[in-house]
């Protein structure tokens, strides 16, 4: 099947800049980064300024969502100008009827004042002169006091949240080697960075160089493999973050999918799981703050803390808002100050940043930056877009009541071993996978009872 696109000259790209690659539903892309829309298809600019009309119908499930996002975005922008310009229309309305009444007024004043001769001796004529005079001198006032001050410009508003005051003031745009700095000690054939003038790129397999699992008492019998967070499914953070009018508080929100990125490429989630509960206080996670999604993806809940032993006074992660997240010290050593409700405050540079704790919310309270979120995911079980995803091998099982997983160590260079206990007995799972990604797991419960199945990563 080919894709016929419809393109013509224009835009302002130039060459070498970044483009997007777009992704079809028959297996075809094409690059091109967003412009505008239409009702069923969006415009990409090229290269060149060469202009690509895109079909949404034809695209695959991760950007299709992407460009109903942005379409949406789009709409909004249109809306709010249509919407700006009738109030303009209103105020300039306004400004000429108040300008005609003032000169009525001011006829009426001189018609008063050129009587004035003829009927100064009148008893009756001097009350009419003085409401003449002070009824323009009122709408002369009135003119003199209507300022822009009536309207609020755009992009000054100091919003209180929360009894915190938003700062207003511009973020300077986040250096790309001070981001790369802090990934630069987990790099390795599986972590790797990239950047344009929007976005910082970090590419990984979400597997940490630490031990996992051991520790976890609440168990769903997934485990962790690796993933593909690479390529277009890469995580991205934000160069030049916003501050959020009103931040979007973790209690209600972003239950699914990351809210941060630690610097060794694993991905850091709510604290609260997808029913609300705080993962870590009901022992879902291991001696590392992590766990494994429904698609055997790991990744943290709570703060990893950890990192500081090789990051220093480094950042550990950064949130998908474009903010850095410390420690327990802050950036020049000295000891952390307190917190705000989003779980972090503004640092010696004025630079908003989080920390890690050992308390909820561990990481997030609120997303201090302005985020977009996917219109598919309704609250509470809500995500952040543009973020990587996980790419399930297996169906999801069910948790293994009772159970503890008590190790987890490499046998081989591309095979695991988890071992748990529930009561006295003992259970595991030996998994192993070829270099053409097929999967195979052995399951062996307390019981003795084995079963073995293969999986083929597509």
């Amino acid at each position: 099947m080919s894709l016929k696109l419809n393109a013509h000259q224009g835009g302002h790209f130039s060459q070498g800049e970044f483009l997007k690659v777009w992704h079809f539903k028959n297996g075809q892309t094409v690059s091109g980064n967003f412009l505008y829309s239409t009702t069923n298809e969006i415009i990409l600019e090229q290269n060149g300024g060469n202009l690509v009309k895109i079909p949404t119908a034809i695209l695959a499930k991760n950007d299709l969502k992407l460009a109903l996002f942005k379409i949406k975005k789009y709409t909004q922008i249109h809306q709010n100008y249509t919407q700006r310009n009738s109030v303009n229309n209103q105020i300039r309305f306004l400004e000429f009827f108040d300008i005609v009444s003032l000169g009525y007024l001011l006829i009426f004043l001189l018609i008063i004042l050129s009587l004035s001769n003829r009927l100064k001796n009148q008893v009756y004529f001097l009350p009419l002169r003085r409401v003449a005079l002070y009824s323009f001198c009122l709408g002369a006032f009135i003119l003199a006091c209507k300022t822009s001050s009536d309207v609020t410009p755009a992009g000054t508003s100091n919003t209180n949240t929360g009894g915190t005051t938003t700062p207003s003031t511009s973020i300077t745009k986040t250096s790309t080697s001070f981001i790369d700095s802090a990934f630069a000690p987990y790099k390795s054939a599986t972590l790797a960075t990239k950047w344009d003038d929007t976005y910082f790129y970090v590419s990984s397999n979400g597997i940490p160089a630490h031990n996992m699992m051991v520790g976890i008492t609440s168990w769903q019998q997934q485990v962790p493999i690796s993933q593909p967070y690479t390529g277009t499914n890469h995580w991205s953070i934000p160069l030049a973050p916003v501050y959020a009018a009103t931040p979007v508080s973790t209690k209600t929100n972003f239950m699914k999918g990351a809210v941060a990125l630690a610097v060794n490429g694993v991905p850091i989630f709510n604290a609260l799981n997808n029913r609300g509960e705080d993962s870590f206080l009901i022992g879902e996670l291991d001696q590392w703050g992590g766990h494994c999604g429904k698609g055997d993806d790991y990744h943290y809940h709570a703060a990893p803390l950890h990192l500081s032993a090789t990051s220093g006074l480094k950042p550990i992660a950064f949130a998908l808002d474009g903010f850095a997240v410390y420690g327990a010290k802050e950036p020049d050593g000295s000891n952390m100050k307190s917190l705000d409700e989003s779980h972090g405050h503004v640092g010696s540079n004025n630079i908003y940043h989080y920390h890690g704790t050992n308390d909820y919310p561990y990481v997030v309270g609120s997303m201090k930056g302005k985020v977009n979120v996917d219109p598919s995911t309704p609250a509470p079980e809500n995500q952040i877009i543009p973020q990587a995803f996980s790419n399930p091998l297996r169906p999801a099982l069910t948790p293994l009541n009772g159970a503890s997983i008590t190790a987890f160590t490499a046998p081989t260079a591309s095979s695991y071993l988890l071992t748990y206990k529930i009561g006295a007995k003992t259970g595991s799972v030996q998994y192993s996978w070829t270099n053409s990604n097929l999967y195979t797991f052995t399951f062996t419960d307390v019981d003795g009872k084995q079963t073995s199945s293969n999986y083929q990563r597509k």
